[in-house]
């Protein structure tokens, strides 16, 4: 039986707008958010925009803006983990209510999720340390996703406008937010209306549109701009528009698009957002820096031994850049151990291909690549996850990546073992085959490292 890949269908007109909303979920993984969080926010933005009256370019930009508003999300969670010794999930995703410029919400928010669940001597200890990094830890943490979030839209091919307004997501009208402390017009407006927007679907969402209109009038001057509060609190409980964010949301968002603007994205702006969305996928830890990047590395080289066709190593390629997509769902808690997982942890640990098959089969110009990217833990002998397919089941291409993403793993530094030499990384291959890895894709592998063309990246300093 000669197994060969499923091709997607090449050349056709994918709208940009699919496929940016569908990443968008993924987005919204890493930021503790329930999926459709930046679509939702989305079209509260465009509404703001239209009443703004902002021009159809203007309208574009912001579209994108607000969907990709998290682009830089994933390179603070190890940090946050770190500085709450918490979830870093759950502390993003609660912390969208609290107002922490005011320091009795500060504390409070510190007192209930600093540490959970260890004795109260070491949770007043973090709180302690929380509060000696202060500001300047907070600034760090917006300024890192900032930064990255506003480079990684250009690589999208996105507008400076769109990466202008996603680097401003948490400037304050009054100068308080971050990075730069701009103060009124000196803020994007659009950035200004991205801030509302999801701040107003969070609220809206967890406590009820009486709740958000309060957070609205509370933090008028401060937070948001006076004029564009104005016209959020002016939108009726009748509109049409909380229903909307609701009720058929993914086919909603089409209708706030801006129809003069729509774009399409050929293969290679696919080609440049799965290598930027690995960039988000592997900022999420440090251990994992550039590893995406390198199973696509090692995965090509194997493929060009085997004599793949330009179109199957294209293929392969977003595949193996996106494959890990899934660990934006899991907890840095988990990632960064420096030690054994516990049962509990590994069944989390386990997940994050189902998470990236569910991820990738919503996203345009990807869903014929979910199938491969998330067999990426499969074994021969129907011992690996998440579905236990046996060997017959098991793709040349399938069998490549996992190949790859064992190598990759296996050749970079991990926190929880010793570094290991190439031919220690060899010697363990060669011992999972013929039984968990193809032995046929392995000997391709050798063959690709006796090149020397490849070197295993290294931990982000």
């Amino acid at each position: 039986m000669r197994l060969v890949p499923f091709l997607p269908r090449n050349n056709v007109r994918i709208r940009l707008s699919e496929v940016m909303s569908a990443l968008s979920y993924a987005l919204d993984l890493v930021e503790g958010q329930p999926e459709g969080h930046s679509v939702r926010a989305c079209m509260i933005g465009m509404r703001l925009g239209a009443a703004m009256g902002l021009s159809g370019s203007d309208r574009s930009a912001l579209f994108y803006a607000l969907l990709m508003k998290d682009l830089g999300c994933s390179s603070n969670a190890a940090k946050m983990c770190f500085l709450f010794t918490a979830d870093d999930r759950a502390t993003k995703g609660d912390i969208k209510t609290v107002n922490w410029r005011n320091p009795i919400s500060s504390l409070r928010f510190a007192m209930t999720h600093v540490a959970p669940g260890s004795p109260m001597l070491v949770r007043i200890k973090r709180i302690i340390g929380l509060a000696a990094a202060g500001e300047r830890a907070g600034k760090e943490l917006i300024q890192i996703r900032c930064e990255r979030g506003a480079r990684i839209a250009r690589q999208f091919g996105l507008s400076d406008a769109t990466a202008n307004a996603i680097h401003a997501l948490d400037e304050h009208f009054d100068g308080g937010g971050h990075p730069d402390g701009l103060i009124g017009d000196q803020i994007p407006l659009l950035a200004r209306i991205m801030g509302l927007a999801q701040t107003a679907e969070v609220f809206l969402r967890q406590h009820g549109l009486a709740a958000m209109r309060q957070m609205a009038r509370d933090r008028r001057g401060t937070w948001f701009d006076p004029d564009l509060i104005d016209r959020l609190l002016a939108i009726t409980d009748a509109d049409a528009l909380w229903g909307d964010l609701y009720e058929n949301t993914a086919a909603n968002l089409a209708q706030y698009e801006p129809e003069e603007e729509e774009r399409f994205a050929d293969d290679q702006q696919i080609d440049d957002i799965a290598y930027g969305f690995a960039q988000v996928i592997d900022a999420k830890s440090p251990w994992t820096f550039r590893h995406s990047l390198g199973v696509a590395d090692v995965a090509i080289g194997i493929g060009g031994v085997l004599g793949l066709s330009a179109a199957e190593l294209r293929n392969l390629k977003r595949a193996a850049l996106l494959h890990d997509v899934g660990k934006l769902g899991v907890s840095n808690l988990i990632l960064d151990k420096p030690a054994k997982l516990t049962p509990e942890e590994l069944t989390e640990m386990r997940k994050h291909p189902d998470y990236t098959y569910r991820i990738l089969r919503k996203v345009a110009g990807f869903s014929d690549l979910a199938e491969l990217a998330a067999s990426h833990h499969e074994r021969i002998d129907g011992k690996g996850y998440y579905r236990g397919l046996s060997g017959m089941q098991l793709t040349r291409d399938i069998r490549i990546l996992c190949v790859s993403d064992m190598y990759e793993a296996l050749a970079a530094k991990r926190p929880y073992r010793e570094d290991l030499n190439g031919e220690q990384v060899m010697a363990i291959l060669q011992k999972n085959a013929p039984h968990g890895i193809c032995p046929e894709t392995l000997e391709a592998l050798v063959a690709f490292s006796d090149q020397g063309t490849f070197k295993p990246y290294q931990v982000a300093a």
